[in-house]
């Protein structure tokens, strides 16, 4: 909500500024998210991630196998079964259908408690990354992308960003 605001109150600026003092301002757009999941440093966690919820993923493929079988044999031998078997195998089903469902929104929502816990760490190297692209490439303003109904690409610093935090995790760096 405050990142809005101060893009809000940013562009209100922008509009009263003259059109000559408008020309001079370097402005930038960067995609936080991207800029961030794009890191060495999520790429790793990302793939910790990945084998943590290994056996979630496995089970959610099981399930999803065993529910295309019996539909496949629903399907191949419908003809053949009774009222009651189609209807048993159809509650076999959708058995399987909410446990999938069940399974898959649990797994999602482990997933994206593990990559908050990404965001939360790198907010300090992200605030310093974007205070040293303001000095060393003398950007007056630098909005997240998601605030703009459009920007062009020259504008869009993502890559900036995501390059620079790379750099602060190499060995032998700080972050003062």
């Amino acid at each position: 909500m405050k990142q809005h605001l101060m893009a809000i109150v940013a562009c209100l600026l922008m509009f009263l500024v003259s059109p000559v003092a408008f020309a001079e301002i370097k402005i930038g757009f960067v995609d936080v998210q991207l800029a961030i999941l794009s890191t060495e440093q999520a790429k790793v966690i990302q793939a910790q991630i990945n084998e943590e919820f290994k056996p979630e993923q496995d089970k959610i493929r099981q399930i999803q196998s065993e529910a295309a079988a019996l539909i496949e044999n629903l399907q191949k031998n419908a003809e053949v079964m009774s009222d009651a078997e189609k209807r048993k195998l159809s509650l076999q089903i959708e058995d399987k259908d909410n446990a999938l469902t069940y399974e898959g929104q649990r797994l999602e929502r482990q997933v994206t408690e593990r990559q908050q816990e990404l965001f939360a760490g790198v907010q300090g190297k992200l605030q310093k990354v974007i205070e040293d692209l303001v000095i060393s490439d003398d950007y007056d303003v630098i909005l997240p992308r998601q605030t703009a109904l459009y920007t062009s690409d020259i504008l869009d610093i993502t890559r900036k960003v995501t390059e620079k935090l790379n750099e602060l995790d190499k060995p032998g760096q700080t972050t003062e």
